[in-house]
């Protein structure tokens, strides 16, 4: 179980990769392709709702083209 800290913190980053997505305006198609992890999984993530592995974070941040430093600057 995922505790409400936790929760907000996992919203704030989903937010993050979102809003990575849409400033270079790919779809959630264009980086599952590009990191290999399904676009329902990814949707997830924009949502808060899983909490992903380091090496899920390391394939999104490459799908994105961003280091994997960008992932985390959320406040």
């Amino acid at each position: 179980m995922i505790k409400n800290s936790d929760k907000k913190a996992l919203k704030k980053f989903g937010e993050n990769i979102r809003r990575l997505r849409d400033v270079q305006k790919l779809s959630l198609r264009d980086v599952s392709i590009n990191c290999n992890i399904d676009n329902s999984k990814i949707s997830k993530i924009e949502q808060g709702q899983v909490n992903i592995t380091l090496t899920t974070m390391l394939e999104l941040a490459k799908g994105l083209n961003v280091t994997p430093s960008e992932l985390l600057k959320f406040s």
